[in-house]
């Protein structure tokens, strides 16, 4: 087998062993396809093996396990998910939306897309922990699907409000604060406006880091550069791009303390539009 080749005998079990997929009954030739998949979908088809086994390494292997194995309906996996995450998701799902009983029928609107109520052609059951990599902790990915979700509902409502009527006078909505529907609308349309000025390579900087989740040294040697100075550029970009979305917002009447605190009080909002825009203009 390819990894165990370039990995070794004892380390593969050793990796086999602590991610726990021998406890939710996934075999070792299941736990390599696994990681097999993850590889290709991260790295690039000329990738070393250096980059291939650095890459596993720095996966929250449990987490990826535990999550692939809920998509694929195993019940002792959803047995320790619901144990151990559906209570952490009701509380975050309740702080987004600022409401207990909004909450819950936000994170409970996401197990049905976690667990998967739609079938591909083939049969198989369309789950969205498959897009999970094991980049980040499962509980942190989970909470920001949570937020997206809360941002796409927004959005859905905002199609009938115009812009300026928004900013003006904020919409009562069915979700959540209704102040914020008209925040999220602002921040949105100068971010879009922001990233569309981006360059090339900037525009690399932050898709590596905030849609594939790539750790610094990761982008660092693929540029051939130090981490360092990878995070050097990223602040300068993010920077940047904070100045020019308040200066946007300014001119279109919002005060600069106001848009100042639209970033300040929720930094996650910026991170999010971010993301939402690349994986767009990815998919065009």
């Amino acid at each position: 087998m390819f990894l165990q080749e370039i990995f070794g005998e004892r380390e593969w079990t050793r990796l086999y062993a602590e991610s726990g997929a021998a406890d939710l009954a996934v075999s070792r030739d299941e736990f390599a396809q696994l990681l097999l998949e993850v590889l290709r979908r991260i790295l690039p088809e000329n990738a070393t093996a250096q980059a291939q086994t650095d890459l596993i390494k720095s996966l929250r292997l449990k987490d990826l396990v535990l999550a692939r194995a809920c998509a694929r309906g195993n019940s002792k996996a959803w047995d320790y998910f619901l144990s151990h995450y559906r209570e952490k998701l009701y509380l975050a799902a309740a702080a987004i939306a600022r409401d207990e009983v909004r909450g819950r029928e936000l994170a409970d609107s996401l197990y049905a897309d976690l667990y998967g109520t739609r079938q591909q052609e083939d049969g198989k059951r369309v789950s969205k922990l498959d897009s999970f990599l094991g980049r980040g902790s499962l509980e942190g990915w989970l909470k920001t699907i949570l937020a997206q979700e809360y941002v796409n509902r927004f959005r859905q409502q905002r199609k009938l409000v115009a812009f300026d009527d928004a900013l003006e006078s904020p919409v009562q909505t069915d979700v959540g604060d209704p102040s914020l529907p008209a925040r999220q609308v602002a921040l949105q349309t100068a971010t879009d406006a922001v990233l569309d000025g981006l360059d090339d390579e900037e525009r690399f900087l932050l898709a590596a880091y905030y849609l594939d989740q790539r750790t610094l040294a990761e982008i660092g040697r693929m540029l051939g550069m130090h981490e360092s100075t990878v995070s050097r550029r990223l602040d300068k970009i993010t920077a940047r791009l904070r100045k020019q979305i308040i200066g946007r917002l300014c001119k279109e009447g919002v005060p600069q303390r106001a848009a100042e605190e639209m970033l300040d009080v929720d930094v996650r909002d910026l991170e999010i539009n971010v993301r939402e825009k690349l994986a767009q203009e990815r998919r065009a």
